[in-house]
């Protein structure tokens, strides 16, 4: 059925348009969605209150009438008979449910499984066929491959050698997976698309990345949670150049949101697909208090870089992440886990951190190299190398006097 409404409300429900109803008798209408429903039950009140009881609505309570219809999507609870519980990715169930109930996966019965996935609103129980099926939600959420039901559902990326887009990206991935995992992938896909310089900051070497990392998962997530899923013909797109990131959604804000309220950061949160929404903040840590916007603002100018640009493009909602350009000097070292700590650096010697200098430098060091620069006997410069080793700042690789020593991984 695809992005297509896969049941009727014709057979359930007759709508009564005020007086039409004593001239003509009962009038039955078929619809493609609720939304439909709720603009012609909306529309047969008012032309019966106007009629009967001469009362109108104001042009405020129109618009805000229309706002609240077109801003729900009756996309993600759609009971498909598309794809079997049985069909669906379980160890995402898994993650989600550990992840929302802060429990250890293993603890997590496939009982409790099936039986969580349906209060989500993820799986429905089909009557006739006797066995759960997947809603739309559960779909874009959990299908090994949504794009089999959905082909709407992909993230396609692709990267450019310049600022400017052409027929030969230096790299592309079209993402078919379920969407908390197809996240991550375009994260990965950005990370190894762009820039990493290191920079030494006091006893530490630190990779940077190109944008925050923190602010490019928000605007995906949010592409995945908020965009028009009932569009069929679009897909989610992640285009990163030389110098910016755009991330495109299909769609545009949901009413009463607006583009120049995102920019002033002065908005009320609204969901158009608070199920998806939901569980995606699960999965990615993600706050539900509209504050989305905000923080990646904040990210990106801590990170050194400008603000992000939002704007619109042939029925896209389009986020913009400015890079650094050719000045990668701007950008900021995070405040990220390091190597040495003040309270571990009170603890060595100046030979040692002069020692831990030359292994940032070079990318390692040896008891050779350090018994030439202190000019000390060899039994303290393997008590010096020794010590960091047990304080975990240096690894050992190789054996006797050509035995290496590099740098160890910071602890997150």
């Amino acid at each position: 059925m695809g992005g297509g409404f896969p049941w009727t409300y014709a057979s359930g429900f007759a709508v009564v348009a005020g007086a039409c109803l004593e001239k003509d008798g009962l009038k039955y209408k078929r619809f493609g969605n609720v939304i439909e429903l709720q603009k012609e039950v909306r529309a047969a009140l008012v032309k019966l209150l106007r009629e009967r009881y001469a009362i109108a609505p104001t042009s405020d309570e129109n618009e805000i009438a229309t706002q609240t219809i077109e801003a729900t999507s009756t996309f993600e609870s759609r009971p498909l008979n598309r794809l079997r519980w049985a069909d669906l990715d379980h160890s995402v169930v898994r993650r989600l449910m550990a992840l929302s109930e802060q429990r250890e996966p293993g603890s997590i019965t496939d009982g409790e499984l099936l039986t969580g996935a349906t209060i989500r609103g993820l799986v429905w129980h089909d009557p006739e066929y006797g066995e759960p099926y997947a809603t739309a939600g559960g779909i874009v959420l959990l299908a090994k491959d949504p794009s089999v039901v959905f082909p709407q559902c992909r993230i396609l990326a692709d990267a450019y050698r310049s600022t400017e887009a052409d027929g030969d990206p230096r790299d592309h991935e079209d993402i078919r997976v379920p969407m908390p995992v197809a996240i991550e992938r375009a994260i990965a896909f950005i990370d190894r698309n762009t820039r990493h310089p290191m920079r030494v900051v006091g006893l530490n070497r630190v990779r940077l990345d190109e944008y925050p990392v923190e602010g490019l998962r928000e605007a995906l997530v949010n592409a995945v949670a908020h965009r028009l899923y009932d569009d069929a013909g679009r897909k989610i797109l992640l285009e990163v150049f030389f110098d910016r990131v755009v991330i495109s959604s299909p769609g545009l804000p949901p009413a009463p949101i607006t583009l120049a309220s995102l920019r002033r950061g002065k908005y009320r949160p609204c969901s158009r697909n608070p199920v998806l929404a939901q569980c995606l903040s699960f999965f990615h840590r993600i706050e539900e208090r509209g504050s989305g916007f905000r923080r990646m603002h904040d990210l990106m100018l801590d990170h050194g870089l400008d603000q992000p640009l939002y704007g619109t493009d042939t029925g896209y909602f389009q986020v913009t992440f400015p890079g650094p350009g050719e000045n990668v000097e701007r950008l900021r070292a995070p405040k990220a886990p390091v190597l040495v700590t003040p309270a571990l650096e009170a603890k060595l010697n100046n030979r040692q951190k002069e020692i831990l200098a030359h292994a940032l430098d070079a990318g390692n060091v040896t008891s050779g190299w350090a018994k030439k620069k202190f000019g000390v006997v060899y039994n303290t410069v393997r008590k010096d190398l020794d010590d960091l080793v047990k304080l975990g700042l240096l690894k050992a690789e190789g054996k006797g006097r050509s035995t290496r020593y590099l740098l160890s991984e910071p602890k997150p």
